[in-house]
């Protein structure tokens, strides 16, 4: 009696094929994650970049954590926020603790409310102030959210003005004070702090404001990037889930700290 033949279906083989390489795939970009997140080294930000960082928002929370984070590497910082008490507050912390690897390290500060009627006039005059600074280093920090999860109808108009005014006109119109120099060096970092809400989940009800805006942000850096790559400029959109900003939950986790190593740590440059 002869033997039936054992070989599998040429379907069985074509499915196994493909099966072997989505794995591959799969694999490979993990790899890659974990050598981008664990293995490798930090960027020189101060060689690439440039000597000055600008941080917006950067009194409290992840800001104020990347505020510290980046003197730590190198740079020379300008905070930006609205309370100048606090500002000076926060800068004078890093500067002390800066010193103390880089006794030339310096922290400069510009109060400004993005809120209020005359933010345009007070970015233009932040330009003027960063004027003659080797700025290598853009984090567009200053945000906002909803006090809770409310229906669109129930969004007043100060909340939504003020979404609108932090969240799209501060990035848009500090981004536009500050690039002009990046471009005349060829060379510059901006990180814009998006949502994952607004990206990695097909829609976030009860919060349609936030979500729009921190889409306006997503689409704003993609398109940047496409813009500038070729003049040595790198743009980054973090997407965010669920940050924790209440400082004693932070204190407790680290969580600031934990996101200050990943912006600038080791995968600074990944970008789209």
């Amino acid at each position: 009696m002869a033997c039936a033949d054992a070989r599998p279906p040429a379907w069985a083989l074509a499915l196994a094929a493909l099966g072997l390489l989505a794995s591959a795939r799969a694999a490979a970009r993990l790899a890659l994650w974990v050598y981008a997140v664990f293995l490798r080294p930090a960027k020189p930000l101060r060689r690439r970049y440039g000597a000055w960082a600008v941080v917006t928002g950067a009194t409290d929370g992840i800001g104020r954590a990347l505020a510290f984070r980046l003197a730590a590497s190198g740079l020379d910082v300008v905070l930006v926020g609205r309370d100048p008490d606090k500002l000076a507050a926060v800068a004078a912390d890093i500067k002390a603790k800066a010193k103390q690897r880089r006794p030339d390290a310096e922290v400069r500060t510009f109060a400004v409310d993005f809120t209020a009627d005359d933010a345009a006039a007070r970015v233009v005059a932040l330009g003027e102030f960063l004027r003659g600074l080797d700025v290598g280093v853009l984090v567009n920090n200053v945000g906002a959210s909803y006090p809770y999860a409310r229906y669109f109808h129930e969004v007043d108009e100060e909340l939504a003005r003020r979404l609108i005014r932090l969240n799209v006109e501060a990035v848009t119109r500090v981004t536009h004070a500050v690039l002009p120099g990046m471009v005349e060096r060829r060379r510059g970092a901006i990180v814009n702090m998006g949502s994952g809400a607004s990206a990695v989940m097909p829609s976030d009800p009860l919060y349609t404001v936030y979500v729009a805006t921190k889409a306006y942000v997503d689409q704003f850096s993609r398109c940047l990037y496409v813009e500038y790559k070729s003049k040595g400029i790198d743009v980054q959109c973090q997407l965010r889930c669920g940050t924790l900003e209440y400082a004693s939950v932070a204190m407790i986790f680290n969580i600031h700290r934990l996101f200050c190593k990943t912006y600038f740590g080791r995968n600074f440059y990944i970008t789209y």
